[in-house]
Formats: structure tokens, C-alpha cells, sequence
């Protein structure tokens, strides 16, 4: 049994939107933990719970103990109830620094495992183990010995880039495909009859390469593991149209699923012999039933940490005129993102005031949190119009990101916004009914730069592929790039805002991470933008600056887009003269088409 990508989702609350009942939470899960144990006991067989990481942050439950507060992480309280075996890092168990992972973790009710990071600052002891094998008594065969599981785990090397500042010059992550081998043929040494991977990563490609992000398909082929627990991109597998060569499971994410993967065995006498495996999932919020129960032991146990969360949320920020939200975000202005910008940019404009930075012209760089796509029809920024709260700031930035600012010439900010671009599919001229966005690629990469403005043209290929590699390089979909109504020279130099995501290269933005980056004091930008709405932070001229960019018109071609439903309440916003609503889809989204 396993779960992935908890991301703090650990009761069926939405924070952001102060409403309870949602389809997602490890709450719900455990009821289907319940129910398999109840099952396997019945039929004799055992059971192994393990997790795949990603799970202490990314919603507001147990951030104020990831922010220093001496208390147990809900997550681990949750892992102790529900009897996890084995938990696996994510790159996102890193985001607070290796001195905040080792005080989470030594709540754990059970071994957290990286198999492919190790210590290279001299005395640096890592709190986690690289393998763990567990003894699994079988009650079907009560004569045959306990049946030995090796369990390994894996993550993107690029976890060092992203957390850079807590993790460069102190670790080395392996390459994941490589590590896996190792670890495995380890395992199988030690005499395991049975060997799980726990891989935090996606599908990827088929061939492998060094120091993949995305490594599923390359790690299916290594002979000594027997099942996986996949990741990092918030799949839900197996799929019939994701064709696998081995039992895998990526349980989605948030608390959306149970994946399981039953494993059955012969002892012949002398050992344990895998005979047969399958893999399957199963919904908290299945199509064709009900949607599972919370289980109410978890539910009381979190009950605290619940009112704490809910009563930092409330705190008053301050209030603002209209409503921010993300519905339109990838093809119309984004007033959630401009305020973002805009707050960037005054909290730079402060810290540069008097030095030579000043002198350069100063952009921000925003990208949206949450876009709907894998995440569903609800995920997405929507902040009324009036009183802002903490719970609202929170729904503008929900990763712990922390403001830098880097120096960056023309060319190389051409490229940046090359790299954004690629979230569109290439579109025929004269088409109809074509996706505009490609949803394999992740929307928080889809930087927008206020302070300058430029055209989108869509009918040319990505000049960037996902993992940043130039593959058109004749490729032009920047159009017309201008700052104060002037074409930007490939040598003039700028001033930009961002986030430390994407100051470290986060996405595959290679032309941002060797940027030089101006040293700022370490503020996150949760309270950047807090400090804007409040006052507390001079009002910035970006604020008063067009929205940055438009498509370049192409002539009777029509698009398709999918928002949520809850788009509708801000429908007037959009041109009704080039656009139609179109009904909400089987998976919950609201169509639009929309004339380019």
C-alpha cells in the first residue's frame, strides 16, 4: 500500500478556500488502508505501508513547525496512527534545510530512506538511512520464515539545484537509475526475498541518460527490484493508456489515492519465490460510488493542528479592490500574478535603493501556483475583492519560495521567455479546436515578466523542450520585445525579481540559474506580498504598468482551453467578442474556445 506527493493534504479541508469536504486527504486514505489490512488479515497475507515523500509541505497544515516551531509535524502523527513501515524523500522534503528535515524526522514512526544522496561536508551526519529491510511474518504459511523486503528510495538529482542555498557544496545526489542498481543488488546481497523502490520521479524517457529528473521507464528495466512506487508529477498509474513493463503505482497526489500492488508468493521450502504481481488504484473519490469516508481516529488526532492552521490563516493582512485569481492565467491578464510582481519588485527596489543595482531597469518575474491540470477543476488562486487574510496570501504563494533578484541581459531574458513559452502547443494557422496548453508541461513554469511587454506568436515550434533543451534554434515565439516602448538590445542589462525556485534554475531555466544574483536578505515571499497588500511596503510602479503580453493575431483560428467552473464568475473580464463557453467536461473543468 502506498501513497505519494501528500504535500501536507493530510485532512479533506481546502485552507485556501476555508471549506471542508473536499475529494482529496490522507484522512480518507487511511479508511482505505483500513479496509485492504482488514482484507489481507482475512485472507492470511501481510501488508507493507510506505510513502514517497513530498509529504510535510505545500498546504498551510504543520507550516508553523517547518518555520521553527518546536512541535510534532502532523505528518508524522499521521505515519504513527496509521502504522507506515518505510517513508521515501522527495525534493521537496528538502525545501527547509537539512537541520529542519532532521527535526521532523526524528518524530518518524518508521525509516526514511534516500538511497542516492550522501554527505560531502566533512562531519555531516544525514538523517535519513539509504536502505531499510523489513521482516514480513506471512499468517497464510505460519511454517516458512519471515519473508525479508528490501526497500530502496530515489530522487531527482536536480533537488541539489533546486535547494541549493541549504544543499550545495554539503551533498551529492547520484544519478537515480544508477543508485537504484546499486542499492538494489545491495539488498538482494543482504538476502531480501523481495525489493521495492520507492522513486520519486516521473515516467520520462524510454533510453536512459545520466542524471534524469524523470527516470520511471529506465528504473522498470533494473533486474533486482520486484515493484515500484512512483511520483514527482502527480500521475495517476497505472493507466490503460501509460502502458508499463513492470507493477508500479503513482497514487497521484494530495491524498487522491490508495496505490496498491499485490505481490503473490511460494515458499518452495528453501526461499521465497515471487510468483505473479499486480498493480492497481483506488480513488478517494471514485466516479461510480461514494466518496470514502474520513477516518475519524486520524481526523481527532489531527484535530489540533487543524484550529491552529485555520487560526493563523485568519490573521487580517489587508484588503484589495478586485479579485486575483488564476482562472485566465495562461492566455489573459493575471491580476494575482501582477500584485506578486509588483510586491517583488518594491521589496527589491527597497534593498538596491543607494547601491549600483539601482541604476538598472527592474522587471519581476511571476508564475502562477495553482492551475487547475492535474490537480483538478478547484486548484486554482481566487481571492474575492475586499478583506485579505493570511489564508488568502497563502492561496497567492503556496510554495516557500523566498525573493531574489538576478542581472540578466537581453538575450538572456529573450531566452527566459522562450523557456515560459513552451507551455503552449504549436498551433497551425487557420486551425480549429486545437489545445492551446500542453498540459505535460508543469504551469508553474510559465513565467510572465512585468515591466516589459512582448507577443507570444504560437504558430511557431518551442524553441526550449521541457528539460531546457534548444531544439529549434531557429525558433522565434518572442515577438517585439520592448521595455519603455523600445526593442530590448541583446546586451542591455536588467534588474529582475523572482522567486529562489527559479533564481536556482528551477524548471530547466538554465539561462536564470548562472545569472549573477544580487545577495538580499533571506525573506520569503509569502510575506513579500503580505507586506504589500498591509502597507507596509511602498506601493511599486509596476503596478501601473500595462498587462505584459498578448498573442500575435492569427487570422480565423480557434483555440480550446479548460479553467474551472468557478471561471464563471469572472467570464466578464474576458473579450465576448472572441470567446464561447463550452460545457463542463468529464473531468470536471469548464471549456473555453477562444479566437486568437
Amino acid at each position: 500500500m502506498a501513497t505519494t506527493d501528500l504535500h501536507a493534504h493530510l485532512v479533506a479541508h481546502d485552507y485556501y478556500s476555508d471549506s471542508s469536504g473536499i475529494p482529496l486527504g490522507l484522512t480518507r486514505v487511511a479508511t482505505l488502508v483500513k479496509t485492504a489490512r482488514a482484507k489481507a488479515q482475512e485472507d492470511g497475507n501481510a501488508t507493507l505501508l510506505v510513502d514517497n515523500g513530498d509529504g510535510f509541505q505545500g498546504a498551510p497544515l504543520g507550516e508553523n513547525i517547518l518555520h521553527g516551531q518546536e512541535a510534532r509535524h502532523p505528518l508524522m502523527t499521521a505515519f504513527s496512527i496509521m502504522g507506515y513501515d518505510a517513508m521515501g524523500l522527495g525534493n521537496h522534503d528538502f525545501n527547509y534545510g537539512l537541520p529542519t528535515l532532521a527535526r521532523l524526522l526524528k518524530d518518524a514512526p518508521c525509516p526514511a530512506i534516500c538511497s542516492n544522496m550522501s554527505a560531502i561536508e566533512p562531519g555531516l551526519e544525514l538523517p535519513f538511512v539509504s536502505s531499510t529491510i523489513v521482516d514480513k511474518t506471512i499468517p497464510a504459511v505460519p511454517d516458512a520464515p519471515p519473508l525479508r523486503i528490501g526497500i530502496l528510495s530515489v530522487l531527482p538529482p536536480q533537488t541539489v539545484i533546486w535547494d541549493a542555498y541549504f544543499l550545495e557544496g554539503r551533498v551529492v545526489v547520484q544519478d537515480m537509475v544508477n543508485a537504484a542498481k546499486d542499492a538494489a543488488r545491495a539488498l538482494r546481497d543482504q538476502g531480501c526475498d523481495v525489493v521495492v523502490a520507492l522513486a520519486h520521479t516521473g515516467l520520462g524517457d524510454q533510453d536512459a541518460v545520466l542524471n534524469m529528473e524523470n527516470a520511471l521507464y529506465p528504473l522498470m528495466a533494473l533486474p533486482d527490484i520486484d515493484a515500484y512506487v512512483a511520483g514527482h508529477t502527480h500521475l495517476a498509474l497505472p493507466d490503460p493508456q501509460t502502458p508499463t513493463t513492470s507493477p508500479v503505482v503513482m497514487p497521484g497526489a494530495f491524498g487522491s489515492h490508495l496505490g496498491l500492488i499485490d505481490i503473490a508468493l511460494h515458499w518452495d521450502g528453501t526461499g521465497w519465490q515471487v510468483q505473479n504481481t499486480k498493480a492497481t488504484l483506488q480513488s478517494v473519490a471514485p466516479s461510480d460510488s461514494a466518496m470514502v469516508a474520513e477516518d475519524a481516529q486520524l481526523k481527532a488526532a489531527l484535530h489540533d493542528d487543524h484550529i491552529e492552521a485555520c487560526g493563523r490563516l485568519n490573521q487580517p493582512v489587508g484588503r484589495v479592490d478586485a479579485p486575483l485569481h488564476s482562472f485566465f492565467t495562461f492566455f489573459s491578464h493575471d491580476r494575482s500574478l501582477a500584485l506578486t510582481a509588483s510586491a517583488q519588485a518594491a521589496a527589491v527596489r527597497a534593498y538596491v535603493a543607494g547601491t549600483p543595482a539601482a541604476d538598472l531597469p527592474l522587471l519581476s518575474a511571476a508564475a502562477p501556483s495553482k492551475f487547475g491540470a492535474r490537480a483538478g477543476p478547484s486548484f486554482y488562486t481566487d481571492v474575492p475583492a475586499g478583506p485579505v487574510t493570511m489564508r488568502h496570501v497563502t492561496d497567492l504563494q503556496i510554495f516557500p519560495n523566498q525573493l531574489r533578484a538576478v542581472e540578466i541581459t537581453g538575450i538572456e531574458l529573450l531566452d527566459w521567455l522562450e523557456m515560459s513559452a513552451g507551455i503552449f502547443n504549436r498551433i497551425t494557422p487557420g486551425s480549429q479546436d486545437a489545445a492551446l496548453v500542453d498540459e505535460a508541461r508543469a504551469g508553474h513554469n510559465y513565467d510572465v515578466i512585468f515591466g516589459i511587454e512582448y507577443d507570444i506568436d504560437v504558430t511557431q515550434p518551442a524553441r526550449f523542450n521541457a528539460v531546457g533543451t534548444l531544439v529549434n534554434p531557429t525558433a522565434k515565439r518572442i515577438r517585439n520585445l520592448r521595455w519603455n516602448g523600445d526593442l530590448i538590445r541583446p546586451d542591455q542589462r536588467f534588474l529582475v525579481a523572482l522567486s529562489s525556485y527559479r533564481a536556482s534554475g528551477g524548471g530547466h531555466f538554465n539561462m536564470v540559474r548562472y545569472a549573477p544574483q544580487l545577495s538580499l536578505p533571506q525573506v520569503r515571499l509569502r510575506d513579500v506580498v503580505r507586506d504589500y497588500i498591509s502597507g507596509q511596503l511602498m506601493r511599486d510602479p509596476l503596478e501601473e504598468a500595462p498587462s505584459p503580453w498578448r498573442f500575435a493575431p492569427i487570422g480565423d483560428t480557434q483555440v480550446l482551453l479548460r479553467t474551472g467552473p468557478a471561471a464563471s464568475a469572472h467570464i466578464a473580464e474576458l473579450p465576448a467578442d472572441r470567446l464561447s463557453l463550452l460545457p463542463v467536461d468529464t473531468n470536471g473543468f469548464l471549456g473555453l474556445r477562444l479566437q486568437l
